[in-house]
């Protein structure tokens, strides 16, 4: 297994395939890189696709640090951004969904010249005091409770609560033709419930103010400031946590921005919607070789 040279004491693991331009995936929660296992195959004639582990998920490191320094959004971004330096990747197209959706931004709003595309699911911005709603609040309740100590005492190093967990996501925020097996939730519990693993994996919500303050605060940029990186954003019929309706507002913080309806999806797309994925990845590769 590949890794990486660290970076702020983080190193990732990755795997690697095919030829082409460049093409990163980064995963979401509660996940990793196995999250893109039927979409590097649908590009590994058209791209080098690289898909890593996160900080502190899977096989790459984890480390019993402070989050604000080693899980929040501009942490995970260094080492994307070092990962692009050491492979001498770039630009490339970064695709991401739900956390890996929120870094692959961070990465481009940092060093638009290494991304030449995004594509990206939910989350994305515009979000507002619709967080407050009581819907999307009996939906994010998991934010909080991961930032509680008692997140980390009830479920750390606890493989059947682990288990119990990693299901109650994966099936609740899943699209209706979709039903996580067994083997894969086994796989991810079997990874998730090393101890130390659970609490590096929720260092993105213990991190900074969390999740609602961030949302409250975001606020849409000036016309000129607008991220010029081309998103291509694909926004699911099912996601309980990101209802279509707000994908309204993404024209107000991208300058070039393309949404694509995935009204049978749920909130795994890389997975509930394999080939879409891999096809908006081909458009933008395609978009960019005509530049």
């Amino acid at each position: 297994m590949p890794r990486t040279q660290p970076v702020d004491g983080f190193s990732l693991a990755y795997d690697r395939s095919g030829t082409g331009p460049a093409v990163v995936l980064l995963h979401g929660w509660p996940g990793d890189r196995g999250d893109f296992r039927l979409v590097a195959p649908l590009l590994a004639g058209a791209a080098d696709v690289v898909v890593p582990d996160l900080r502190g998920f899977g096989e790459s490191d984890r480390h019993d640090v402070d989050p604000d320094d080693g899980y929040s959004g501009a942490a995970q971004a260094r080492s994307v951004l070092g990962l692009l330096d050491e492979l001498a990747l770039g630009p490339v197209v970064l695709a991401g969904y739900d956390i890996g959706s929120r870094i692959a931004q961070l990465v481009a709003q940092a060093a638009p010249e290494r991304v030449r595309a995004l594509v990206i699911a939910p989350p994305g911005p515009g979000v507002g005091r619709r967080a407050l709603e009581p819907a999307a609040q009996a939906q994010s309740w998991y934010q909080h409770f991961h930032r509680l100590p008692l997140a980390r005492q009830l479920l750390d190093g606890h493989p059947d609560a682990v288990r119990d967990h990693l299901r109650h996501f994966w099936s609740s925020w899943s699209g209706p033709s979709f039903t996580p097996s067994d083997d894969d939730l086994d796989r991810l519990t079997a990874g998730y419930s090393r101890p130390g693993a659970f609490t590096s994996s929720i260092g993105w919500y213990r991190a900074g103010p969390g999740i609602l303050a961030r949302t409250l605060a975001e606020r849409a940029p000036e016309p000129a400031d607008r991220l010029r990186v081309p998103v291509s954003v694909l926004w699911p019929g099912h996601d309980p946590l990101f209802p279509p309706e707000w994908a309204d507002r993404l024209g107000e913080f991208f300058a070039d921005v393309t949404l694509t309806s995935l009204p049978d999806a749920g909130h795994f797309v890389p997975l509930e919607a394999p080939e879409e994925f891999a096809a908006a990845i081909r458009t933008a590769l395609d978009g960019a070789r005509r530049q």
